[in-house]
């Protein structure tokens, strides 16, 4: 499994319930990586999405607690175990964990494969991804290309599970 996630310097992920920048490369290579594969999330992470919609082009299956929270076009599971079970259906590398910050941190020991985009900026986020640079359990393989959109720099970079 792996997990797919922005973070600025300080590895923040959100602030009040959305992105913290609008980052058309970023989004980019979010649906490149994620196309026709299978994405977990939390309810809050689909609700941000536009007019609240599951992800197209992909399976979706949405962690909620709450009994009446359903949504059309998207795989229900009430609970991690029923998350995993269901994430067990399909080929391991085709599975992203891509948020919010509790699926993140309830999923990342599940997840061999991190790519992180890291924003050279600091925002006022509400929300943290940990920090994977101070996690022994992880290692930085790989720094890719980078980019800029609106005068905000990042880079994609891989984390690996050692």
């Amino acid at each position: 499994m792996k997990l797919i996630v922005a973070v600025d310097e300080n590895w923040g992920i959100g602030v009040k319930g959305g992105l913290l920048a609008h980052l058309p490369g970023d989004l980019k290579y979010f649906k490149e990586k994620t196309q026709g594969k299978v994405v977990i999330m939390g309810q809050n992470t689909l609700i941000s999405f536009p007019k609240s919609r599951p992800l197209p082009n992909r399976v979706n299956i949405v962690l909620s607690n709450d009994l009446s929270f359903n949504v059309e076009g998207a795989i229900m599971a009430r609970s991690l175990d029923e998350v995993r079970q269901i994430a067990s259906n399909y080929n391991t590398d085709d599975v992203f964990v891509i948020g919010g910050a509790s699926v993140y941190r309830q999923m990342l020991d599940d997840c061999d494969t991190a790519f992180i985009t890291k924003i050279h900026k600091s925002f006022d986020a509400d929300v943290f991804f940990p920090n994977l640079d101070e996690n022994d359990k992880w290692h930085l393989s790989n720094v890719g290309e980078s980019g800029e959109d609106e005068g905000i720099k990042y880079t994609f970079t891989t984390y690996s599970k050692k």
